[in-house]
Formats: structure tokens, C-alpha cells, sequence
């Protein structure tokens, strides 16, 4: 099922986004996270091409060499409401070629798919934003309430030379912004409820992220020889450390968005998730499982290990990383359980810690963007949902702007999204970012 275009939009547009979205995809805009690569400045140029193109003035801002960001302002029909923000990124995760059926940087379309590093996170989106933006110009059309456009480097790490820049050095670009919306909700999860009827579609819309605590983890012990006792070894009270964080139990808590998300699956559905059982239920649901999954508990994971030069030599240092995630409001209580399971030898600094962030999920704004999904598939069931991961959003909740994840997706049913996430063979359906453009049409012109 693929809805009829909004009346007003030039049948053209669709053409549009797939040029963009290809030809945004064959930039190399990788964030290794280490101060390498090619950065964004070639795709922040591009897409400053396509707004001027349209009549919207933009402001290119680079803190540091070729990490480029884009700002753009669109005024709307009503100055008296407040701005809204829209926010996306422009830089990619890296991806191995030869991993990939095509290359990462095709761009091609095949298969109604356009393949390549970002298709989904997010140059996709960012190309459904502009191909809006430029059919407004086409058609006399605007927003209801000015747009406040900032399309970012560096979300791929910290947000330092990105959004974190912006909201200091560019705050009054965001002046009366109190909403944004951004990457990663709005898409389609096809399911088959357990009553009588058609096949339902389940919207996920975010509408918070659960905190960050990247730690920097370090042990030390008594240098010496491989063949000796190793009493003091600081390996082995690394390693123990590592062990006791991945063997721990989180408890499970539920928030309101996340109580809110089982109860409306429970009516799609047609029957009760086990709220005593909820891992099992999520490996039960599949895709739906993975909207509520790792955001009902706390999570440790240990990425990065490095201690030791040679085999004989016993290192007096050892070091780890680890990627921490929390609830809302659970901070305290999840580095305090984090230090009492290092135990005293084991240190911990912080590579990067970001509070978790949260949107209204009754107010107006979800409302609007949940109507906006039905004006364009009748079967559309919208759903509030926290992200387990981190974006943008939490940069600007530090100025007061909160964030909701809604880049509309029409997908097909065995199209993983999640697993298009810095995963191999990224690509994102055509008719799908068709589908986007017209649902942001309608939310952006009516709410």
C-alpha cells in the first residue's frame, strides 16, 4: 500500500529524494571516532546546494577542519507559535567493503532499495528534509511554524564538533525552540494480531533516550616476569571486573513512556505482554520485542581491551572500555552499582556521561506526528517508545528543547531496521522515503 502524494506536491518530488539520497550516500562522510577521516564538509556542502537552491539561506560552521555543520531557518505561516527544531546528522559509522553485497558507498537503487553507509542513519532522513523543503519552494507551500534547520557532524561520537558546538556557539540560531524531531522513529513494524483482521502497523515514535555513561575502566598491579605467581596481576582484576559487570542482573523498571508502549501493544495486539517476563516476551515479539527490550533495566557492555606488550612480561597496567546505559533518573543508583561490582582496584573515568532525555508522549506534538502517520496509512498504529541507544536529543535538552525520534518509514515487512543500523547492507526502501516526505508534509504543515 502506497498513499497518494498530499494535494499540492508536484508528482516530481519522489524523483527528488531519490537523487538526493543517492547522491548524499556516494559522499564519504565516515566518523571513525578518532579524529580521522574525510569529514563532513563535501555532504555539508551538498546539502547547503539544496537548500539554496530552494531560496533558504544557510549558515555553513566548522570548529574544526572539514567537521561541517549546516543551519538553516524556513520562516512559517504563523510567527506567533513557537519555532520547531529538525535535526539530523551528516557524518556515517565506517563500513568494510568487502563485507558488503554492494559497496558501501554505491548509492545505487536496486531492488526499490538505495544501498549505502547512512541510508538509514541518517542520510535518508536528512534527504527527505530537503526533497520537502524543495517542493514547498515548487508549490507556494510552508511550514505552520518557522523551521529551524541543523543538519550536524559528529554524532557518530560525542557531538563535540556538532550539536554540542552549535548549542553554544550558535545558541541563538535555536531561540524559542522548545521541540525538535530527529532520527530514529516513525517507521513501520508490520505484525499479525492475535483477533480477527487485517495485518496492523505498529509506528514506533521515540520519545526519550536512556542515559549514556562511556567509561575509561583501569587497573594496576606488579610488573614481572610471565613465568612468576602474578599475585598482583593486573590482567586478571581487570578481567574478574569485566566478568562480575557482564554476569550482573539488572532489575527491571518500567517508566511511563515505556508503560504507555506495552499497554497499546497489548490492545494491537490483541493479547497481554507478560510485564514479570519481559525478556522472554521481547525475544517472543521479535521486532516489536526490540522496542521495549534494553529499556527496561540498566545495561553494561565491555567494547575495548588493551593491556600488555609481550607474552613473558606481566603489564603493571590494564586497561577497558565499556559502554554504560541507564533509565531516566537512575544515575546515582547505576554508578554506584558499577563501582561496588569493580570492587577497589579497578578505577573508572569517564569517557562521556549524558543524563537520559524524554519527551511528552500525551501532548500535542506526538498527537500531531501520530495523525500525521493515519493521514497516510489507514492502518497505522503510533506508539511512543525510548531509544536504548543515544542521538542529538540530549545536546539539545541541555538548551531546553525536547526531542522526538519521527523520520517516517513505510516498510517492508522483512526489512529489519534496527539491523540496517550501522549493520552491513544498509538501504532504505524508495516508496519508504517516498512515504516519509508526505507524512512530514502533513505533520509540519499542520502542527
Amino acid at each position: 500500500m502506497t498513499p497518494a502524494p498530499p494535494h499540492g506536491l508536484h508528482d516530481g518530488y519522489a524523483t527528488d529524494v531519490a537523487e538526493l539520497c543517492s547522491d548524499l550516500l556516494r559522499i564519504d562522510s565516515t566518523n571513525a571516532g578518532d579524529g580521522t577521516g574525510p569529514g563532513e564538509r563535501q555532504a555539508a556542502e551538498y546539502v547547503a546546494e539544496a537548500l539554496e537552491q530552494a531560496g533558504v539561506s544557510t549558515t555553513l560552521t566548522e570548529p574544526r577542519h572539514r567537521r561541517t555543520s549546516v543551519l538553516a531557518r524556513i520562516a512559517g505561516q504563523d510567527p506567533s507559535l513557537p519555532p520547531l527544531l529538525v535535526h539530523g546528522h551528516l557524518d556515517t559509522v565506517p563500513a568494510e567493503p568487502g563485507d558488503w553485497t554492494l559497496h558501501p558507498l554505491s548509492g545505487d537503487l536496486r531492488h526499490g532499495c538505495l544501498w549505502g553507509r547512512g541510508a538509514v542513519d541518517m542520510k535518508g532522513t536528512v534527504a527527505m528534509t530537503l526533497s520537502l523543503v524543495r517542493a514547498w519552494a515548487r508549490t507556494g507551500h510552508r511550514p505552520r511554524r518557522d523551521l529551524v534547520l541543523a543538519l550536524l557532524a559528529d554524532e557518530e561520537a560525542t557531538g563535540e564538533h556538532g550539536s554540542r558546538h552549535v548549542v553554544t556557539e550558535h545558541r541563538d540560531h535555536f531561540a524559542g525552540v522548545k521541540e525538535a524531531i530527529s532520527e530514529s522513529g516513525g517507521f513501520s513494524i508490520t505484525t499479525r494480531p492475535t483477533h480477527a483482521g487485517p495485518d496492523a502497523r505498529v509506528y514506533p515514535i521515540a520519545v526519550g533516550e536512556r542515559g549514556t555513561a562511556w567509561m575509561r575502566l583501569s587497573a594496576q598491579g606488579t610488573a614481572g616476569h610471565g613465568s612468576g605467581p602474578g599475585e598482583d596481576n593486573a590482567v586478571a582484576e581487570l578481567v574478574h571486573a569485566l566478568s562480575r559487570l557482564t554476569a550482573h542482573r539488572w532489575a527491571t523498571s518500567l517508566t511511563p513512556a515505556v508503560r504507555t508502549l506495552l499497554d497499546t501493544l497489548d490492545r494491537t495486539l490483541g493479547c497481554r505482554i507478560d510485564r514479570t517476563r519481559l525478556e522472554e516476551e521481547a525475544n517472543r515479539l521479535g521486532q516489536l520485542g526490540e522496542l521495549f527490550d534494553c529499556t527496561t533495566r540498566n545495561t553494561v557492555n565491555p567494547t575495548v581491551l588493551n593491556a600488555g606488550r609481550k607474552v613473558n612480561v606481566i603489564p603493571s597496567h590494564a586497561y577497558a572500555e565499556v559502554d554504560g546505559r541507564f533509565l531516566p533518573g537512575a544515575q546515582d543508583a547505576f554508578l554506584e552499582t558499577v563501582d561496588r561490582l569493580l570492587g577497589p582496584k579497578v578505577t573508572r573515568e569517564f569517557i562521556n556521561c549524558e543524563e537520559a532525555v524524554a519527551a511528552d508522549h500525551e501532548g500535542p506534538a506526538f498527537a500531531a506526528m501520530a495523525e500525521a502517520l493515519r493521514s497516510q496509512d489507514p492502518h497505522a498504529h503510533p506508539v511512543p517508545f525510548v531509544q536504548s541507544g543515544g542521538t542529538d536529543a540530549k545536546a539539545f535538552a541541555k538548551i531546553g528543547i525536547s526531542t522526538y525520534g519521527f523520520t517516517p518509514l513505510l516498510l517492508d515487512p522483512h526489512l529489519h531496521y534496527f539491523g540496517m543500523f550501522h549493520g552491513v547492507d544498509e538501504r532504505v526502501p524508495l516508496t519508504g522515503l517516498e512515504f516519509g516526505v508526505r507524512v512530514l508534509h502533513r505533520f509540519l504543515t499542520t502542527y
